[in-house]
């Protein structure tokens, strides 16, 4: 029976002394700590890079509908060239991935109005794209008070690519805005050949 204790208390003493040795805490501390420390960093920095991107698109879908409402007339290759303005404003980010739709909207009620003419581009299918049939009827936003009058509205979204460490495992997220500009001069904007 005394050994039975003593050897209890020999293992008491032993756990006891591990308890009170602080050589290694420091290292097992930065071993816990370390990987959610590094998460929250590239968390933070994706979240910020995700920030900017998304103020690049709308930077740019606004670009866009302000320089064709300057126009009183368009053609098929004035709004193509639309796609390089807006993936110049994306720069220095990737702007390989986006959709961008332009759609002239002439406004008779308050909330809604006929599609003029449309034109898009989807560089998931390399190719122009009709988003909008002529005349039909789309919305627009009440308190844009365009009534009776002309808006171009421009569409884009953005596939913004999440890196994780390097990678692209991260997927993407698509980052959409937009933008409702009225003509500045005339009535109307044509399309000659849209």
């Amino acid at each position: 029976m005394d050994r039975l204790h003593t050897r209890k208390q020999h293992l008491w003493g032993a756990f006891h002394g591990l308890l009170r040795d602080r050589r290694g805490a420091g290292a097992v501390e930065f071993a816990i700590v370390a990987p959610l420390l590094i998460a929250a960093y590239v968390g933070a920095f994706e979240l910020s890079l995700g920030f900017t991107v998304a103020r690049k698109v709308g930077r740019a879908s606004s670009a866009v509908s302000d320089i064709v409402t300057q126009e009183q007339q368009v053609s098929k290759a004035f709004l193509d060239g639309m796609r390089n303005v807006a993936r110049n404003m994306l720069v220095p980010y990737d702007g390989s991935d986006y959709d961008l739709k332009i759609t002239g909207i002439q406004v008779n009620g308050t909330t809604e109005g006929k599609v003029a003419w449309s034109r898009g581009w989807s560089d998931a299918s390399d190719g122009a794209t009709v988003p909008y049939a002529v005349n039909s009827v789309v919305s627009v936003p009440a308190d844009l008070d365009a009534v009776n009058a002309f808006v171009v509205r421009t569409e884009l979204v953005v596939n913004h690519q999440l890196s994780l460490f390097g990678s692209d495992a991260g997927g993407t997220i698509p980052l959409s805005r937009t933008s409702y500009y009225r003509q500045r001069f005339g009535t109307t904007i044509n399309c000659t050949d849209c």
